[in-house]
């Protein structure tokens, strides 16, 4: 049901933007700089891949802040109305966590290592509203609307085996999409044609893991998929056209 309803605010919103964009509304590309922090450690979704390698019976050692990381993204936006703007977006974020495990060592005393890589590109679709609207000379905006993450998930190195004994090397990897709300905030100063400013953006997504028939994940991960919520803060810059 999630995801028909954001397959189906995405196509409104295509449907709205292409009926302003031929009416000759205001329109922009605003462009983002910023970074990811992804959802905690006790609030992240059940099953959650990460809290499962930092739980498990082979825990490793590392931080769910390990994963805050850059992103970028652009966004073509057009308004509706003088205090209302529609969004289609897409970002970038991708990172490398190194990580150990917590309670054993190879033979010869090294650690036993290991990375876990996870990338998005989420594709956004929003709603703003402009309360002083986009002619002030300071402008706030909140919205929201709803977001596609395409995921790829990794985790590759020497691991553990289930007999806590045997030492394996491996690749394992994982991707697909997911879909959930976006929540957003900021404001933006005019200065000429370009808008400066900053914005706070909220995010909510659970991307699940391919399944064997009884439900076992087949990379053999310590969850059965990966919470890709957090908090994107922002700086951003508005190209009027």
């Amino acid at each position: 049901m999630r995801r028909l309803l954001a397959h189906a605010v995405l196509m409104a919103l295509v449907a709205g933007l292409s009926a302003a964009s031929s009416a000759s509304a205001q329109q922009s590309v605003n462009v983002s700089l910023g970074g990811l922090v992804p959802r905690g450690e006790n609030t992240r979704a059940t099953g959650d891949v990460i809290v499962g390698n930092l739980s498990g019976s082979a825990p490793l050692l590392f931080g769910v802040s390990d994963f805050n990381g850059a992103t970028v993204g652009g966004e073509w936006l057009v308004g509706l109305g003088a205090n209302m703007e529609a969004g289609l977006g897409v970002g970038f974020y991708q990172r490398a966590v190194p990580a150990v495990n917590a309670g054993f060592v190879n033979a010869d005393g090294s650690e036993i290592e290991s990375t876990l890589a996870l990338r998005v590109v989420p594709f956004s679709a929003t709603i703003r509203f402009l309360p002083l609207g986009r002619q002030a000379p300071i402008v706030p905006y909140f919205g929201a609307g709803a977001g596609v993450f395409a995921w790829h998930y990794s985790e590759s190195g020497d691991f553990l085996a289930a007999d806590q004994a045997t030492i394996i090397r491996g690749d394992f990897v994982d991707s697909g999409t997911a879909v959930g709300p976006v929540i957003l905030g900021g404001v933006r100063v005019p200065v000429g044609s370009v808008d400066i400013g900053g914005e706070i953006r909220y995010q909510a997504a659970t991307g699940k893991f391919t399944t064997d028939a009884s439900g076992a994940p087949l990379g053999g991960f310590a969850g059965t998929g990966i919470d890709l919520g957090g908090m994107n803060y922002l700086f951003t810059c508005n190209i009027r056209f």
